[in-house]
């Protein structure tokens, strides 16, 4: 095992032996505590996760420097302003849209593909704490903080898809290569969407895209943006598919389809045992649905999660995708990762993707 497998493994150890004895030992999970105890448990896990995981470093190397370059400047000034951006867009999706995904972590993946694993989990992590904790409303979310741990793991998987090349462009791949990779890109979205719109929004009301019930002027405005955005996104998919001839939209598609379904095994308990599945957003008449169908709470958070988590990281990739496209390489370049989001020479663009 290398020495940075036994750091991760090593860590994840500490943050699940924290968390077993946080549940069993210490803290109260009664109705009236359990969103603030498991809120509190996985902020101490994920601390003392992050302190072995230096430690580790430490005692193998005398440095920390896998974690200390990946914080550069551009990286803590972006951390900021990518945690504003996940609250304002998350809360905006909770009020303003009936559609069952959330974009609230936009600027963890942004941060984590610019800057490597760990930067994408602290700016997860800070970004759901602070917004049940310490913003005001009308942006406050009370059940942001427990799920925490999933931000953690969200900026985690970003991290490693941008230091593998996943969001690297690869502009005029070869017919062969585009043809498999873009064959299997439209036949998950197309599947995806067909099924969320023939099971759920196919009745007699269609499809609601705007929540009914809300009045703010402001939600409803950034409802018209993240709609725009969503439609953005959808194509510059196709843009770069059909046009740009561009392979790296297969891989977005798996990093988003991924992330999501590891996002909804870690979320769904968490939604049933303490919110008994219904969290206030667009995704609560899913898990209605499904227990109208017959599934306990249990069941039907899986059953929502393994449904509109997929979906939702798939549109946040694809949105960090072209965001990143629309950077400037030389600001990329200075980013600690940044050197694996440029596009290849195209010789070898083609012959090795």
């Amino acid at each position: 095992m290398s020495q940075g497998a036994l750091r991760i493994v090593v860590a994840v150890a500490a943050f699940l032996a924290v968390a077993f004895v946080g549940i069993v030992f210490v803290w109260n999970f009664s109705a009236e505590e359990a969103t603030r105890s498991w809120a509190i448990l996985s902020a101490v896990a994920a601390i003392i996760a992050f302190a072995v995981y230096a430690g580790v470093e430490y005692l193998q190397t005398g440095r920390v420097e896998s974690i200390s370059r990946q914080f550069d400047t551009r990286t803590i000034v972006l951390i900021p302003i990518a945690i504003a951006f996940n609250i304002i867009l998350g809360q905006a999706v909770g009020q303003a849209l009936k559609i069952p995904i959330y974009l609230d972590s936009i600027g963890t993946i942004l941060v984590g593909a610019l800057a490597g694993p760990i930067p994408g989990a602290v700016t997860g992590f800070l970004a759901n704490i602070l917004w049940t904790y310490v913003v005001p409303p009308p942006f406050h979310s009370d059940i942001a903080a427990p799920f925490a741990v999933v931000a953690v793991v969200i900026g985690l998987l970003a991290g490693m898809f941008g230091r593998f090349g996943w969001l690297r462009p690869r502009p005029n791949s070869s017919g062969r290569r585009l043809l498999l990779g873009g064959a299997t890109a439209l036949l998950v979205v197309g599947l995806m969407a067909f099924y969320a719109y023939s099971r759920f929004y196919a009745g007699t009301d269609g499809l609601v895209l705007f929540n009914p019930e809300n009045a703010d002027p402001l939600f409803l405005a950034l409802g018209v943006v993240i709609a725009i955005l969503t439609v953005i996104a959808i194509a510059g998919f196709l843009a770069f598919l059909f046009l740009r001839r561009d392979l790296t939209v297969a891989y977005v598609v798996v990093a988003g389809v991924l992330t999501g379904i590891v996002a909804a095994l870690i979320s769904a308990p968490i939604s049933a045992n303490l919110f008994t599945g219904v969290t206030g957003s667009g995704t609560d008449f899913l898990v209605a649905a499904f227990r109208q169908a017959g599934s306990d709470v249990t069941t039907a958070a899986f059953q929502q999660g393994l449904l509109s988590d997929p979906v939702d990281k798939l549109v946040t990739f694809l949105i960090v995708y072209l965001i990143l496209n629309a950077m400037a390489r030389r600001t990329k370049a200075r980013f600690p990762q940044g050197e694996r989001l440029i596009e290849r020479p195209s010789t070898e663009g083609v012959a090795t993707t």
